[in-house]
């Protein structure tokens, strides 16, 4: 049996205002996987974000608490705590938090592995929606961010 206490994995801050934990998957999380990932995600009041990207693999996130601005594909809308949001293979997304307090979150994706969207944002070389071959956010969607840390 491997049993991991979330209060002792490190993680590590975010350009875009969060901060992250690997629960399972694989490299240095403490519980391995190849066949999926999960996480757990903190976004800062007012603005933390998981920026606007997409990846190969499909991923559900789940609001444990908190508010938050989801944007899949074309779509944008307000999510809660308790609710989940699914996003397919490929389709680019991004959740904001528009709350006056932290919005915890959990993630899932399959299959397992790297995510090319976290080397990105802590280099500062993140795609900007709208640019190039990146679609655009939805009308009125939060700012993407992606600005490395000064």
């Amino acid at each position: 049996m491997i049993i991991a206490d979330i209060a002792n994995i490190p993680g590590r801050t975010f350009p875009a205002r969060r901060y992250g934990r690997g629960l399972v998957g694989s490299g240095p999380q403490p519980i391995k996987s190849d066949n999926f990932s999960m996480g757990y995600v903190v976004l800062e009041p007012n603005g933390g974000q998981v920026p606007w990207h997409n990846q190969t693999q499909e991923e559900v996130y789940m609001i444990l608490q908190g508010r938050g601005e989801m944007c899949v594909d074309t779509e944008k809308q307000e999510i809660t705590a308790g609710q989940m949001v699914y996003m397919p293979p490929g389709k680019f997304h991004q959740l904001t938090n528009i709350g006056d307090t932290p919005l915890h979150m959990m993630y899932c994706y399959v299959p397992g592995g790297d995510v090319a969207h976290w080397r990105q944002e802590l280099d500062g070389t993140l795609p900007r929606a709208g640019e190039g071959d990146i679609p655009p956010l939805p009308a009125g969607a939060q700012p993407q961010c992606t600005k490395k840390a000064e």
